[in-house]
């Protein structure tokens, strides 16, 4: 295909009159072009460690397989990529973990070794944190209540972040939104999804304060499926939503440079190079 290539190239330059001279400047300018962008590191499918935490969502409460939820699918879609030989994925979700619960779950080695060595941490977290507010407040619920909590909750959230980062500073961060589990039966309250979508927005403002993150909305997923896509609990999301859920974080990884951006670790490799 090159020799080709440099044949009309050779054509060209001899029909529009250029000296052989010029020609062959430019010919050898452009294999040595061609030749810087052969195929290097960069494009050879890699192998990518991912790290799963948080709450339910992350364990899979209501994945028939029992084999983590949104994971195998993930993993799949990942692996179909150009770009990637395998995925493994190392899941430590726990149901009903909260932000803080997750802090100290972080500090636990075996998570913290994973971590320090992954190329992507997937979170889900804060749906433990809103039902909690619930509970507490249930004969007398107000959107403040909510409000003061969410605050909390941002900071917390970027006590996780930064954990995180502490561990390692080249890992890209996937936050996975929250959706409403209660539209089915309280599709009339719309205080409930103000709730819900209030959060994700605080979510998305901690992320920004930070490089290497990627807020996955799931949300809308929800709102208009009634039960079909929650297990029988009417809480959790049953296959068919967890494969929605994988979905939508694989359609938002793979579009564009998102997934190189946040699997990137050559901006630290040339610190560690460059003479002090």
């Amino acid at each position: 295909m090159k020799k080709m290539s440099i044949l009309m190239l050779a054509f060209v330059f001899f029909l529009t009159g250029c000296s052989l001279e010029d020609a062959a400047d430019h010919i050898t300018r452009e294999v040595s072009n061609w030749d810087k962008e052969s195929p290097n590191e960069t494009f050879i499918p890699k192998n990518l460690k991912v790290v799963s935490i948080g709450d339910s969502l992350t364990q899979g409460v209501g994945d028939s397989t029992k084999k983590g939820g949104y994971v195998p699918y993930l993993e799949k879609s990942l692996e179909s990529l150009d770009g990637v030989k395998d995925a493994q994925f190392h899941n430590y979700g726990v149901r009903g973990n909260r932000t803080d619960q997750l802090l100290k779950r972080l500090k636990k080695e075996d998570v913290k070794s994973s971590i320090e060595e992954s190329d992507l941490v997937m979170i889900t977290i804060g749906g433990n944190d809103v039902m909690k507010i619930f509970r507490e407040n249930l004969s007398h619920l107000k959107l403040e209540v909510f409000q003061e909590e969410k605050r909390q909750y941002q900071l917390r959230l970027k006590e996780i972040i930064e954990t995180i980062r502490s561990y390692n500073p080249d890992a890209g961060i996937v936050l996975v939104g929250l959706y409403n589990p209660f539209n089915t039966w309280f599709s009339d309250i719309d205080e409930v999804n103000q709730v819900i979508h209030n959060w994700n927005e605080a979510s998305i403002q901690v992320l920004t304060g930070y490089d290497k993150t990627l807020f996955v909305k799931i949300e809308d997923l929800f709102i208009d499926a009634g039960d079909t896509l929650l297990y029988e609990d009417y809480f959790h999301p049953n296959d068919e939503g967890y494969k929605l859920i994988a979905d939508r974080m694989f359609t938002d990884l793979a579009k564009g440079e998102t997934l190189a951006t946040l699997t990137d670790r050559k901006d630290s490799v040339e610190e560690e190079e460059q003479p002090s």
